[in-house]
């Protein structure tokens, strides 16, 4: 096969890749210099819809409504879009072999790519139950939830098997996003998790109470403390039931598993240095190998912030770090310089009708504050962390936009706070005054 060579190429077909490319355009791109390879079938898209408005029963989001860059507010990138500008979009096509000194990669038809600079935005895989030999499964009907593919063969099965039982596997952001979904589809849900509590990296106990509580009443069974070693099949191979851990039996049609990821590097093992399960980057997301940059889920670069190496699985940091990316690669050209990535940490998520943010990091003491009962017209409560006597991070359920911003420009400053009881005596006012 002939051999195709391009000036920069981006690895990897989502959020990251879709922004690099924006930002590319807008730093001006000669057609045919930049090419895009992916392994999905479509050009990149918003991957926070597939947990969400993609698998609504009604108004659901269809491509092209959520390609790149709509998710930030920005121009929808559609295919045509790519062709205006001469960039090569590189569909349905799997990297199999990178090799960086040759400043090579070979697809699984045989096809070789050549490049002068390369972003590796390759993101993360799920982490399934066959990869720890959990028995059964394999059984139809148990899915991971990661690319658009992934998120049509749940809805055949949603019209399929309608009106059913949902289990879902796991009691992080894609399982309480699934779980809320699900039910909104009109089916019985049960989440199962082996924590004490839903989103441990970043809830803290009174603040999962309150989500725990607010899923109970719509509906959806939690079983906690314990976790899937099985799963039962009927004779046309589809799951049936989950066995778990406890010894207990659930019922399902379907089930959904959401129980981490990791991070696509295993192309570029041994050929550029990693850190904390990551390709170890500096603040302009170079690697260890000249003109190879790391962007998004797999990059490890330096958090200005909090002075550490740190790996952040968000779609946020993917969009920012692709454009920081971007900029340095062409600065660099020009014999210019960019000022260093300065990341505040940023999560957010959508169910049901709640909604909240996260800014900063969730360390420290935390401080409870606002309205938290189920029982108000409209909950709206947030929690503080503290170390040192400085507000390190801020949570806040059912913000207006300014209050958002008020709680991230407080995680940013980092104020000192006197006392705790004095900043949950004043709440949200102590952010919206900074």
């Amino acid at each position: 096969m002939a051999e195709k060579s391009f000036k920069y190429v981006i690895l990897g077909g989502g959020v990251a890749a879709g922004y690099a490319v924006r930002e590319f355009a807008k730093q001006g791109v000669q057609p045919g210099e930049l090419a895009i390879i992916s392994k999905e079938a479509v050009a990149p898209y918003e991957r926070p819809a597939l947990s969400k408005a993609y698998l609504f029963p009604e108004g659901a989001a269809r491509l092209p409504g959520f390609h790149v860059c709509v998710g930030s507010g920005g121009e929808r990138l559609l295919p045509e879009w790519y062709k205006e500008k001469g960039i090569q979009l590189i569909l349905s096509t799997e990297i199999v072999k990178a090799d960086l000194p040759a400043k090579t990669l070979v697809s699984a038809a045989g096809e070789t790519f050549k490049y002068q600079i390369l972003i590796i935005a390759t993101g993360s895989t799920v982490i399934r139950l066959t990869d720890f030999g959990v028995e059964g499964a394999d059984a139809k009907n148990i899915f991971y939830l990661r690319e658009i593919d992934d998120a049509d063969k749940l809805l055949e099965a949603i019209k399929a098997k309608k009106n059913g039982k949902a289990v879902i596997v796991g009691g992080g952001y894609i399982g309480l996003e699934l779980a809320a979904v699900m039910t909104i589809n009109n089916f019985d849900v049960t989440m199962v998790y082996p924590e004490p509590w839903c989103m441990p990296r970043l809830f803290t106990p009174e603040i999962a109470a309150f989500y725990e509580e607010y899923y109970a009443n719509k509906g959806v069974k939690i079983i906690k403390g314990t976790v899937a070693v099985g799963f039962t099949s009927d004779s046309n191979g589809e799951v049936k039931e989950v066995k778990l851990k406890d010894g207990r039996a659930l019922e399902a049609d379907i089930v959904v598993v959401g129980v981490g990821g990791r991070p696509l590097t295993t192309l570029f093992k041994g050929q550029v240095e990693e850190e904390k399960g990551g390709i170890k980057t500096d603040a302009f997301f170079k690697t260890s190998v000249p003109n190879v940059y790391a962007v998004g889920d797999l990059a490890t670069f330096p958090l200005k912030l909090y002075n550490e190496l740190r790996r952040v699985e968000h779609v946020d940091h993917a969009r920012k770090s692709a454009e920081q990316a971007v900029k340095a690669i062409k600065a660099s050209e020009e014999g210019k310089s960019v000022d260093e990535y300065d990341y505040l940490p940023y999560f957010y998520s959508r169910s049901f009708d709640l909604s909240w943010q996260f800014y900063g990091d969730n360390v420290g003491d935390t401080v409870l504050f606002g309205d938290s009962n189920l029982k108000s017209p409209k909950a709206k409560f947030g929690s503080y962390w503290i170390k040192d006597g400085k507000v390190v991070g801020a949570f806040l359920e059912g913000g207006t936009a300014e209050e958002n911003q008020a709680i991230a420009k407080v995680a940013k400053l980092q104020p000192s706070v006197q006392s705790l009881e004095a900043v949950k005596h004043e709440g949200l006012s102590f952010a919206c005054k900074i």
